[in-house]
């Protein structure tokens, strides 16, 4: 009897170390990539041509294309395009792409980047050489422009191999899926964010809970920069991130430090808006007038606990 028990036992345990193993061993067959777009049609099929075409793509498109679902089905065999019923944002379109993740990995993608030559590759070997982790990223090529925010104590610079950071920007950023999804009660992204802060949000929680988050330099990214949409909104898509990136600051700073923390933390925000608000004003520069008062709404819907309820104006220019 007694050695019956210690058999199955042994079993069970050998059988969690596989299980384990396989989840820590990423490959192109258990890697999937999500790219959230909206009206992103000039850039996303550099994006999808930079990936591995053994690689699952899944396309969560915010602008309900229909025709950019066809065409992308239609040319490339491993895109599938999920179309949402309406502009749900960023946070909130991965979280949709992960409902159709069947793999133990998720790269996820803006539309604006384009991975290097062997990034993939790179992120796999790296992958066998850390122990654990929680998210891994590719590096930008702008090394003047960095993807990471590093750990105040870290000063040393690692060009060869991974290196932990205390967070990564979202326009690239693989997550370790099936291990996070054991995590109880744990959400991937908080779809209170719209646009901004998400990620950070995302790499503070698994942080917490001691989570690695690493930098592989061996793999590179090229990000475009605030081109993931069509010029042609140019206007609209920028009076939409300046009220989005005050509304995130703030409730940012209030989810993780409290509410009068984040008061704090956005009032320089507050008074530069207010001043530049009515300097525009007086100078006649409507373009400037409406960005500094659509920073003004967003902190204000925020700090009054509004939602992110504002979106891009993109019909009366279609």
């Amino acid at each position: 009897y007694d050695f019956f028990h210690y058999l199955i036992f042994t079993l069970q345990k050998s059988v969690s170390i596989v299980e384990y193993t396989y989840i820590m061993s990423i490959s192109r067959q258990n890697l999937s990539v999500i790219i959230v777009s909206f009206k992103s049609n000039h850039v996303i099929e550099h994006c999808i041509e930079s990936i591995d075409e053994e690689i699952r793509i899944i396309v969560v498109e915010n602008s309900n294309d229909s025709l950019l679902k066809k065409k992308l089905e239609k040319k490339y065999e491993n895109v599938r395009c999920i179309l949402s019923d309406k502009n749900i944002g960023m946070g909130a379109g991965n979280n949709l792409g992960l409902r159709y993740v069947t793999t133990d990995f998720v790269l996820i993608l803006n539309p604006d980047v384009k991975l290097e030559k062997d990034a993939i590759s790179e992120l796999i070997k790296a992958s066998k050489k850390i122990d654990s982790f929680g998210l891994l990223s590719p590096i930008s090529d702008n090394l003047k422009n960095p993807n990471y925010k590093r750990f105040k104590e870290e000063k040393i610079f690692d060009y060869e191999n991974p290196f932990k950071v205390k967070s990564i920007d979202g326009y690239s950023m693989l997550l370790n899926f099936t291990k996070i999804k054991m995590i109880k009660d744990f959400k991937f992204f908080d779809e209170n964010f719209f646009l901004y802060l998400e990620n950070d949000d995302l790499c503070l929680r698994l942080t917490r809970l001691n989570e690695n988050i690493y930098i592989i330099p061996k793999s590179k990214i090229n990000h475009l920069g605030g081109k993931t949409v069509d010029p042609k909104y140019k206007y609209e898509i920028e009076l939409s991130r300046n009220w989005h990136w005050m509304w995130s600051k703030f409730y940012y700073n209030k989810k993780h430090y409290g509410y009068l923390n984040a008061l704090y933390k956005v009032l320089s925000n507050l008074i530069s808006a207010i001043f530049k608000y009515f300097y525009f004003l007086f100078t006649f520069n409507r373009h400037q007038r409406k960005i500094y008062f659509m920073r003004l709404s967003g902190l204000f819907n925020s700090i009054i606990g509004k939602s992110s309820w504002y979106r891009p104006k993109t019909k009366k220019i279609d």
